[in-house]
């Protein structure tokens, strides 16, 4: 354990911005796909692929690695008293932050993929951001059983949780916003 006062960010807070910022931006791409009048495969193939891979992105983004967080959870310690809790929205801040050039590599060649492919890379987009959406709905049931809500230090170890009470933080279970 570590001495003296540190951070710690909501697990199901970091899942849930990097599905936000996903979904929307594969929405944001895929619609100029939508206007594409002329393309190697054509508007049809284009969307049909799309489907497809939005389908696959989303089953494959859930389920991969998806124990992960069980497993962390069953290994995971009381949090100290001299922790600070980050709120949702710095949280969500510096998750963005540290990723925001790959945010914007990722919805540059999903436009440019229009020309090629019209609104498949735009819904593969949308669909990781739909499989990591379920993946913080079930870090939600996770938190609900434990009774308790799972952190991380957001400059250490990610493998390593650790757990306060239910009522801690700004953010519910799965990482949504407080209903007061």
């Amino acid at each position: 354990m570590v001495r003296g006062a540190y951070t710690l960010a909501r697990v199901a807070v970091t899942v849930r911005v990097a599905a936000g910022w996903l979904w929307w931006l594969g929405v944001v791409a895929a619609v100029p796909g939508t206007a594409v009048t002329f393309s190697p495969t054509g508007r049809r193939i284009g969307v049909t692929a799309g489907a497809a891979l939005f389908v696959v992105a989303a089953a494959v983004s859930f389920l991969v690695r998806r124990g992960r967080h069980a497993e962390r959870a069953k290994g995971a310690s009381r949090a100290a008293k001299s922790v600070f809790l980050q709120d949702r929205k710095v949280t969500a801040r510096a998750w963005v932050r540290r990723r925001r050039w790959w945010l914007l590599v990722v919805f540059v060649l999903a436009v440019a993929s229009n020309a090629v492919l019209p609104c498949a890379a735009g819904m593969l987009l949308g669909g990781v951001g739909a499989g990591l959406w379920l993946r913080s709905r079930g870090v939600a049931r996770i938190e609900r059983s434990r009774d308790a809500l799972l952190w991380v230090r957001p400059d250490g170890n990610p493998a390593l949780y650790q757990l306060t009470g239910i009522a801690a933080g700004d953010a519910a279970p799965g990482g949504g916003r407080r209903r007061r």
